[in-house]
């Protein structure tokens, strides 16, 4: 069932317009008595029955108020060094799919990109719309967000406080080791095509993030989230 992220499903009735309205219209071509799942961004969703159909604004009745039962209940945030070329991309996409609810952009040591805050913004805005088509498509019950570009200092400050790790290739404790299914928030930090620097390891490590290992296996920048993230929500029973 086509899924839409709106502000509140509390009304009886909902109105879509902009670009949902055109999608639903010219695109989907949904008639009156059609449903659509609208989703509040805060975990709740419900189903909408198409009552009208313009080109600039759809009506529809909302009914069956509901949890959504696809929405992991944890917090998982994905600290991702930059990648170059379009790898960025890739990676929003799935790491939303496999139940991140926040991807954290990182310019570390080893990074080939080299880009500005002002730079990143403008990208920073076709990843969201990547990030909420992937939520559309998985069922999420938020809207993930790519949130701004930090340097590594930045990142280490604010991982401090959060339940943490960083993957690192030459080993560490296997994830299951570092999480629980009674954590309610978990973060993890990987590397772009270089790796992590043994300076910026033993800052994690200072701030008490622990290194965890992914195997034996050396796995591409692309690979390596979507690994474990995929052992996160295996730990979480969600995968």
């Amino acid at each position: 069932m086509p899924r839409f992220f709106v502000d509140s499903i509390e009304e009886e009735q909902v109105c879509l317009t902009g670009e949902d309205a055109k999608h639903l219209s010219r695109v989907l071509r949904v008639r009156v008595g059609d449903t659509v799942t609208l989703c509040n961004k805060q975990r709740r969703e419900c189903t909408g029955i198409v009552e009208s159909v313009s080109a600039d604004a759809v009506m529809l009745r909302t009914e069956d108020h509901r949890d959504c039962a696809a929405e992991p209940s944890q917090t998982v945030t994905l600290y991702q060094a930059l990648p170059k070329g379009d790898k960025l991309d890739f990676i929003v996409q799935k790491a939303v799919e496999l139940g991140a609810a926040k991807i954290v952009p990182v310019l570390t040591r080893y990074c080939v990109v080299k880009v500005d805050r002002a730079s990143f913004e403008k990208k920073r805005v076709r990843l969201n719309r990547i990030a909420a088509e992937a939520a559309k498509q998985c069922g999420r019950g938020i809207l993930p967000e790519v949130e701004p570009l930090l340097t590594f200092g930045e990142a280490v400050e604010r991982m401090k406080g959060e339940k943490a790790m960083v993957c690192y290739e030459h080993g560490g404790a296997p994830i299951r080791s570092l999480v629980s299914s009674d954590d309610t928030a978990v973060s993890v930090f990987v590397g772009s095509e270089g790796g992590f620097s043994e300076e910026e390891i033993q800052k994690l490590n200072d701030a008490g993030v622990p290194c965890a290992t992914l195997g034996k296996l050396i796995l591409r920048c692309e690979t390596a989230p979507i690994v474990a993230l995929s052992r996160i929500m295996n730990e979480f029973e969600i995968l």
